[in-house]
């Protein structure tokens, strides 16, 4: 099969596209046919070496994945070969990576693709959708009623919260920055955007929030949380939620924090459980079904074109180009 390898870490342009031997399928994998991939911030961690590779030389790395079952081993139970699927997590920890033409998992790492969702959707909502459900409902415990702050909400991730939130009943404020990305942004459901731009930001918060005594819910997307702000425009026993921010170390003003009850809660999507992701895909396709959310896709790459798909992921992760919005899908 043709797969995109890295023989070590590097830049972009370390990925070699060549002919690979097919993965076997042992016996609770299935074999999946791979229609799209999907790019993300991790991919690039792991391709540049700033996360330690999770696995022997040559590499092929990947997360996300969307296809068709090829084969299935002989203790599968939840899929047979023809079946549609899609799932993430993979490419770390010794599992094999996605950016080739088939990849082997196992079944409890894969979920069924609702009839009409697209391949391009299922790959696309896959890591962000699943991070966005552990962050809200398992980490989070976001009840009806509830109000929401995302910082950034026409992010990959960012996107998904806003719609899952919307969809579960809560009031949700976001910031953009361009006038396309806060019409966007309201376009997926947010009942306030900001810029994140303006001087008056933590104002403009204070009164998107006032309503309800502050935001039951932060949700920090940015590499360089702003702590103290977000603190203090916090309901009482509000959470604060991150899942960015690898190297950062902000200000933290410890009494307002503990004097309102607050809770800073850090998660890692590749730390849920097999069952936890499972119940968050789940509930993912019930809410696909009914219509409460839609993945953004900013740009599809061909796999022979990965090193310019990793570029562009990592100009706007790292650099902060702002010339992407939405998921970088590859398709094989």
């Amino acid at each position: 099969m043709k797969a995109a390898v890295i023989q070590q870490p590097g830049t972009p342009d370390v990925f070699q596209v060549s002919e690979v031997p097919s993965p076997s399928c042992g016996p609770t994998e299935i074999l999946v046919k791979i229609a799209y991939s999907a790019v993300n911030p991790i991919d690039t961690y792991f391709r540049s070496g700033a996360i330690e590779v999770p696995g022997p030389f040559p590499l092929i790395l990947g997360c996300d994945f969307a296809g068709t079952v090829e084969e299935v081993g002989p203790n599968v139970t939840r899929f047979q070969v023809g079946d549609r699927v899609w799932g993430s997590n993979q490419g770390l920890f010794g599992q094999p990576g996605t950016l080739a033409e088939q990849v082997a998992v196992d079944e409890k790492w894969a979920y069924h693709t609702p009839e009409k969702m697209s391949d391009q959707d299922a790959a696309a909502g896959a890591l962000t959708g699943i991070t966005a459900q552990l962050g809200l409902f398992l980490h989070g415990r976001l009840q009806s009623g509830e109000t929401v702050f995302v910082n950034g909400g026409t992010g990959g991730v960012g996107s998904m919260v806003i719609q899952f939130a919307k969809a579960a009943g809560a009031k949700v404020v976001t910031t953009a920055g361009a006038e396309e990305k806060q019409k966007l942004a309201r376009e997926l459901g947010a009942d306030v955007v900001l810029d994140y731009r303006s001087e008056q930001l933590e104002n403009e918060l204070r009164d998107a929030s006032a309503s309800t005594g502050g935001f039951d819910i932060w949700w920090e997307t940015q590499r360089e949380p702003n702590l103290p702000m977000a603190i203090l425009v916090m309901k009482k026993r509000g959470r604060i939620i991150l899942m960015a921010g690898r190297e950062a170390q902000p200000q933290f003003p410890l009494g307002p924090f503990y004097v309102s009850d607050l809770q800073m809660i850090g998660f890692a999507m590749f730390n849920a459980s097999a069952e936890e992701q499972r119940d968050c895909a789940e509930r993912m396709n019930s809410m696909w079904s009914e219509g409460k959310w839609k993945p953004i896709i900013g740009q599809t790459f061909s796999l022979d074109d990965v090193s310019s798909a990793h570029q562009l992921q990592e100009d706007n992760t790292l650099g902060k180009t702002h010339t992407l919005t939405g998921k970088i899908l590859i398709e094989i």
